[in-house]
C-alpha cells in the first residue's frame, strides 16, 4: 500500500513510526491506499516538491468493508475486532472514488520505501493524469 505525506512527516514516520489520526472518514487510524494515484496528492495544497509517498507493507488482519456513508460501523469498526477498514472504489464515500484503507494499529505497518512525488511523476508520466 501507499501513504502520501510531506517530506518532513515522511522522515518522522521513518524514524518513529506512524501516528494514527484521531478522526477521519473511518475514525481513528492510519489512512492508506493501494492506489498510488490517490496518495500522490497528499498533503492537499502542497507542491509536488514537498510531497513524499511511503510504500508500506501492511498486515491488514481482519478487514471490515465500509461501503456506504453512515455504515453502522463506519467509525467504530476497530471495537468489533477488525484491524483494518476498507472503502472499495466507486462507492461514493471518497471524492476521488478511489479505494481507501484505515489501519487501526500502526505497528501493523512497515515502511519499505520513501518515494519523492516530483521524481515519481517524471519517471511515470501517467501519474500526472489523476
Amino acid at each position: 500500500m501507499y501513504h502520501g505525506t510531506s517530506k518532513q512527516a515522511a522522515v518522522d514516520i521513518q524514524r518513529n513510526g506512524f501516528t494514527p489520526s484521531k478522526v477521519g472518514m473511518l475514525g481513528a487510524g492510519v489512512y492508506l491506499s493501494r492506489d498510488i494515484r490517490k496518495v500522490i496528492r497528499y498533503p492537499l495544497g502542497s507542491s509536488d516538491s514537498n510531497r513524499m509517498v511511503l510504500k508500506v507493507k501492511v498486515n491488514v488482519g481482519r478487514v471490515k468493508v465500509i461501503n456506504k456513508k453512515g455504515h453502522d460501523m463506519q467509525y467504530n469498526w476497530h471495537t468489533h475486532g477488525f484491524d483494518t477498514a476498507w472503502v472499495p472504489p466507486g462507492v461514493g464515500m471518497v471524492p476521488s472514488n478511489q479505494e481507501e484503507d484505515c489501519v487501526y494499529d500502526p505497528k501493523r505497518i512497515k515502511v519499505m520505501a520513501m518515494l519523492d512525488v516530483a521524481n515519481l511523476k517524471k519517471v511515470n508520466p501517467w501519474l500526472n493524469i489523476v
